[in-house]
């Protein structure tokens, strides 16, 4: 298993840095990115944080760790200079906030998310057909989730991703220990999306695509 949206105490998770990396490490996990909640008032601190860091705890743990952030609730605008300093400040990836429907994120993330050039778009709600389309031109992944709420329109982000031939990838949002679900029931959420066993496994590689280009 490959997550590349997990939290730690220094957003909203339950986990220290060195923690939840051990526990995904004897969880099976191959790879992880730490993505805690960022916007312009931060993204320095956290990432000082991670960096370098990560790379010592992931050796320790046989486990390749990237240091990341996922821009939240960042208004539209701003989400290209966030991305930017993000990148300035170490980021290996960028995760941006979604337009999920249970939370209100602002009318237009998607698309300054996605013309920013992020690597993810997390939870992307309903994502219009354009957004996808432009997704697919910008090399942006977008995800699947297993978080519950979040994962309510994954079936929508499945069939449109299907249809324009958008990158998808499948994350856990982990906040929790309980939320770095085995490898077996994320790629059953992702069926339960409507993915084909085939495009599951499309999924994992397009994670492992992402790890390897930060890592080599």
């Amino acid at each position: 298993m490959i997550d590349l949206h997990t939290h730690t105490i220094f957003s909203d998770g339950e986990l220290i840095p060195a923690e939840l990396i051990r526990r995904a490490a004897v969880a099976g996990y191959r790879a992880l990115a730490i993505t805690d909640h960022a916007d312009q008032s931060n993204l320095e601190v956290l990432l000082s944080h991670l960096v370098g860091v990560v790379d010592e705890l992931g050796q320790a743990n046989n486990l390749q760790v990237l240091a990341g952030v996922e821009l939240t609730h960042v208004p539209p605008k701003m989400i290209d200079a966030c991305a930017r300093k993000a990148r300035q400040f170490g980021a290996q990836l960028i995760v941006c906030h979604g337009e999920t429907i249970v939370e209100p994120v602002a009318p237009g993330t998607n698309r300054a998310a996605i013309e920013a050039q992020v690597d993810i778009l997390s939870h992307p709600g309903l994502i219009s057909e354009e957004d996808v389309a432009l997704a697919v031109e910008n090399g942006v992944c977008l995800e699947l989730t297993t978080r519950k709420g979040h994962s309510l329109t994954n079936g929508h982000v499945a069939q449109l991703a299907r249809k324009y031939g958008a990158r998808l990838v499948i994350n856990n949002d982990a906040h929790a220990p309980g939320d770095l679900l085995a490898l077996e029931m994320a790629c059953r959420v992702a069926r339960g999306a409507g993915l084909s066993d085939d495009e599951v496994a499309r999924a994992r590689q397009n994670s492992a695509e992402l790890v390897a280009r930060v890592k080599g």
